[in-house]
Parts: structure tokens; sequence; C-alpha cells
């Protein structure tokens, strides 16, 4: 059986997204600086062959540590469970063949048929709470990993019901001041070690295990 774990970018001062995200002013580069900002947190994403690849974003891109975590997280995971508003803004953006080749577990309240994208992405929608999702998640996904891809209170939901088995932090050097934080209102039973960490030029990763 495969692990539950998420993985987050996350600015120096907690938050994975900073304050006025919203896609629908992606185009907008005033508004609130919020994609300045983004851009500031996820660059060094960008810069990988790995995910330069994945997305055919062209040749070329860095290979050392950085691009290792990143295809690393790809080829374990074999489901990703996340919530309505990642799945609504992602929609927007995502290549026609999105970026995950496993099934999706969408967390909502609407439901709707599967959505099949092209290089073996499926969407899932399902409403009926993050442990059944969560358990049809490990049957699909078989011996690979079930990744919570967000957002932060679907990973706030889950480290407090304790379904997590570990997860990983990239701490981009930036500060942001206010935006959405990741562990807001984390329960203090959810206990933590650090399993490894790894500094680049770019980010610090940070590994924790969940103390059972």
């Amino acid at each position: 059986m495969g692990k539950v774990f998420f993985d987050m970018v996350m600015s120096l001062d907690g938050f994975i997204a900073p304050e006025g995200m919203d896609m629908d002013h992606a185009n907008d580069p005033e508004y609130k600086q919020w994609l300045k900002k983004w851009m500031e947190l996820q660059g060094w994403v960008s810069k990988q062959k790995f995910f330069r690849e994945n997305l055919k974003l062209g040749e070329g891109g860095e290979t050392g540590a950085d691009n290792h975590l990143v295809e690393e997280t790809f080829k374990r995971t074999g489901v990703s469970i996340m919530g309505g508003n990642i799945f609504a803004g992602g929609e927007k953006f995502w290549p026609e063949e999105a970026p995950f080749h496993t099934p999706v577990f969408v967390l909502t309240h609407k439901i709707c048929e599967p959505w099949k994208r092209p290089g073996g992405t499926t969407f899932y929608f399902l409403n009926d709470g993050i442990k059944s999702a969560l358990k049809q998640a490990k049957t699909v996904a078989k011996n690979r990993d079930v990744r919570i891809a967000g957002g932060a209170n679907v990973v706030q939901q889950y480290l407090n019901a304790g379904l997590i088995d570990e997860f990983t932090v990239h701490y981009s050097p930036v500060f942001f001041g206010s935006g959405i934080p990741l562990f807001l209102n984390i329960k203090d039973s959810v206990k933590v070690k650090i399993k490894n960490t790894i500094v680049s030029t770019y980010v610090t990763h940070v590994t924790y295990e969940i103390e059972k």
C-alpha cells in the first residue's frame, strides 16, 4: 500500500498563494500584483527539465536536485485529490493534455460526469467526504502513492483527520505578508518529525513524516 502525501511550495512566512490570487484577473498584472508574487514563489519549478517536458514547454531546463524532486513527485503519484477551487482555477490554464496523467479526484458539491483528457488524465467529481475519496483513491492507486494536491483547506482537513503519512514543503525565499496560509488551525495533536532536507540555489526542500 502506498503513502498519502502532499507537496507544496510555500513562502518563508507560511503562505502558498498571495493575497488576491484570482484566475479571472490573470491577464491583469496590476491586480494586487498577485501574478508577480506567484511567479516569485513558483519560478524555480518552471526552470526544471522534467516540468518543461511534462507540460510540453520546450527543450532544455535544469537537471539537478530540484528537477529530481519534481520528477520523483510525479512518478510516485498514482492518484491526486484536489478541492473544487483548485480544479476550477487549473481548468482554465492547463493544456489540453492535463499534466497529471493519472486519475484526479475532485472534492466538490456539484457532481458531474467524469472528464477525460488526452494523456491519461481523468477527473472524477466526488461529494461524499475526504475519507471516502481517499478510500477510493487508494484502491485506484494500488501500490503508488496518493497525493493531496490542495488547496490549503483540503490539506488541513486531511492533516487534522490523521490521514497524511508525510509531506514536503519547498520553502521559496520570498515573503508575502498575507495570503493563503498552509497550516491554518492545524490541531496540536498532529506531530511531525523531519525526514530529510535538501538545499538548492533556489529553494529549500524539507520532507516531514507524521508521527502516528
